[in-house]
């Protein structure tokens, strides 16, 4: 694997309410358009002032719009909201699906994440269509999450599987003010109406011990039809993080395999199909100073050879890491990071599309993006 070009999607804006841009998502669209989503807040852990944003661009990276705020967050129960996050998937043509993540702002001063509880503020599921890449758009559809009635935060786009069936993909954390023990669980949830009744679910990871927490599952649709899911593996027990764990399913997420440990330190993009048949793998590296790396499986994803691995952005920043006691730790040294969350999608040639965010401080980050291409042996 190769870098062969990268550029800035959108600075952050210093002094302003998008000084913080991060959390991005990547779309790319049969027409060749390149759509970037993300949030945007004056500060990273802000909750006021925080919107969800995205650029379009039609050559490739080589040049992005301004960001567009194309939605507007409706009431919910009578409370006001903010979108934190945003994803966009390509349905065939000039049809493209947005998923928004909905948080209750009705009391601006709280924070997103009560240290005391370990809950969350309350949060749903929006849709809404474009049917001219990306230009116009419906107004945002409340998604019916039932059974799950906890905040529900979004952790990556709507997925199109092999049979035209869709998957929306969330993970379940637990109301604000709840005492109880957190159980946290990552669901896929089913439509076969294009995405206007979701009926369907499975449960893709609930450790029965609560020990485990399969955090930000990251499915990719492979070409053989098979999910692959990574995921940022937390023990809670012991207060640390453990190697990438990852999951498949051959029957569209119905069921799956026993959880294997990738031998993969950090935290996981979607897997990508790459042009030579291997799957690659982009990842937070946070053992030292943090870095975002790749690397490619030729077995299906079992494993990931060390010698296959290359450095994809490498910050000058001292590490971001902490010891951790508790969950609240890990939540603490999460709202530092100013390097992360990588997302990936395929350029129309088979590249790998990377985005990603940094910058020289936790409230001062831009969106970047890398495209990767596989060696040909020959």
């Amino acid at each position: 694997m190769e870098v062969v070009s990268s550029g800035t999607v959108m600075l952050g804006r210093p002094g302003t309410d998008s000084q913080s841009c991060a959390f991005p998502q990547i779309c790319v669209l049969p027409s060749g358009r390149w759509i970037c989503c993300f949030r945007a807040a004056p500060l990273k852990g802000a909750t006021a002032g925080q919107r969800s944003l995205f650029v379009r661009s039609n050559d490739e990276g080589v040049s992005w719009s301004e960001p567009t705020d194309a939605f507007t967050p409706p009431a919910v129960n009578g409370k006001p909201g903010l979108f934190r996050a945003l994803a966009m998937t390509s349905l065939g043509g000039t049809r493209v699906l947005a998923v928004l993540y909905w948080v209750d702002h009705s009391q601006p001063s709280l924070p997103f994440f009560n240290e005391a509880t370990e809950g969350l503020l309350d949060s749903r599921i929006f849709l809404a269509w474009s049917e001219d890449d990306g230009d116009s758009w419906s107004s945002p559809e409340l998604v019916d999450t039932s059974p799950f009635r906890c905040p529900t935060p979004i952790t990556g786009p709507v997925l199109v599987l092999a049979n035209g069936e869709l998957a929306c993909q969330f993970e379940l954390n637990k109301a604000y003010d709840d005492r109880s023990p957190w159980h946290h669980a990552s669901v896929l949830m089913y439509s076969k109406d294009g995405g206007h009744s979701w009926p369907q679910h499975a449960l893709v990871t609930s450790d029965p011990e609560n020990r485990i927490f399969y955090w930000d599952q990251r499915p990719g649709v492979l070409p053989d039809g098979r999910i692959l899911d990574l995921f940022w593996t937390f023990d809670r027990q012991q207060a640390i993080y453990r190697n990438i764990h990852a999951r498949e399913s051959w029957d569209r997420g119905r069921t799956w395999s026993q959880i294997w440990d990738t031998g993969v330190p950090g935290q996981p993009a979607p897997p990508v199909p790459l042009t030579d048949g291997s799957i690659g793998l982009v990842y937070v590296d946070r053992s030292g100073a943090p870095q975002i790396k790749m690397r490619a499986s030729k077995d299906g994803g079992r494993t990931w050879p060390e010698e296959s691995q290359i450095v994809l952005a490498q910050p000058a920043l001292a590490s971001q890491t902490r010891e951790k006691h508790r969950m609240q730790d890990a939540w603490a040294e999460m709202a530092d990071f100013s390097l992360g969350l990588p997302a990936t999608a395929i350029a129309r040639n088979g590249d790998a599309v990377v985005v990603y965010y940094a910058g020289p401080s936790t409230d001062q980050t831009d969106v970047k993006w890398i495209r990767v291409r596989a060696i040909d042996p020959r």
